[in-house]
């Protein structure tokens, strides 16, 4: 009887645990899906709007399938000129960021000496400043020196607001190259920039991809810098001309702006897709110093 009973009373509590673990797992489920209802709902009114053409700010099916809204928006004036000009100053930017991030993190991450703290620590600092405190100065700056309403001083910005960060990146994915695979290259004549561009970079793929991901999606959505230091309406890129959509008194053409988001969105989802293979391939460097 009393084994009977202390087995029953055993039964009776991991039944109890087993049910309050349901119930936690119930609970994570639901928020999880809170959550992913949240952001997939934006995503289903740029969807169903650009296809409606009585689109509204409401979340429905479309009255009739339509292609008006792409029609209307794939213009050289709309569309292409801007997404172009985008491409040209977030790739140049991108690609600037990049380098410079490689050369500034090589030192910091094979070199050691009292700065290098103080440095990392100033950039990460660098990372935290808003770009509305310090437009001002920019501009006049960029006054000064005859680059405002230029396609090069905002690939210059641009590339100088997202370096700190890139830096602070590049350096920690480059601290999980193994040294020695450098000094095994210098051993043969190898010198720095070479051992850098020909074993370094190659082996620390994935975290150039993040860097390059990540600078160029800030640039691609940054509104705020290309409005302040470009002047002339050829010159403006895709995140400015989108604000083209919303009228005056409060009459936005929701058909077409959905539509131009969609076209918009696209160069970014491309490049993710070209890169994500890298972006999970981890580091190659099994068995590379061993022996």
């Amino acid at each position: 009887m009393a084994l009977t009973f202390s087995s029953r009373r055993r039964s009776g509590r991991r039944s109890r645990r087993r049910s309050r673990r349901r119930s936690r797992r119930l609970a994570a489920d639901a928020g999880l899906l809170a959550f992913a209802a949240a952001f997939a709902l934006p995503l289903a009114w740029v969807v169903l709007s650009s296809l409606d053409p009585d689109a509204d700010l409401r979340v429905k099916a479309p009255d009739g399938l339509t292609l008006d809204n792409f029609d209307t928006i794939l213009t050289p004036e709309i569309t292409f000129t801007p997404l172009l000009n985008s491409l040209i100053l977030c790739g140049s930017a991108t690609l600037l960021t990049v380098v410079c991030a490689a050369l500034a993190a090589y030192p910091l991450s094979r070199f050691r000496s009292r700065l290098n703290r103080p440095f990392l620590l100033t950039i990460l600092f660098a990372t935290s400043l808003p770009i509305t405190a310090i437009m001002v100065p920019v501009y006049a700056l960029f006054v000064q020196v005859d680059l405002i309403d230029t396609m090069q001083g905002t690939i210059l910005f641009f590339a100088a607001s997202q370096l700190p960060f890139a830096i602070w990146l590049m350096k920690n994915f480059m601290d999980g190259v193994p040294k020695e695979l450098e000094e095994a290259a210098w051993t043969d004549g190898a010198s720095s920039l070479q051992s850098l561009i020909r074993i370094v970079l190659p082996l620390m793929g994935p975290g150039v991809s993040v860097v390059t991901v990540f600078s160029f999606v800030m640039m691609w959505g940054n509104f705020f810098v290309p409005f302040m230091l470009l002047l002339s309406p050829d010159q403006m890129p895709a995140s400015v001309s989108i604000n083209e959509f919303f009228g005056n008194r409060g009459m936005v053409a929701y058909g077409q702006l959905a539509a131009f988001s969609i076209v918009y969105s696209t160069p970014v989802i491309l490049l993710y897709v070209l890169i994500a293979r890298r972006l999970g391939g981890g580091f190659a460097l099994g068995g590379a110093v061993k022996g």
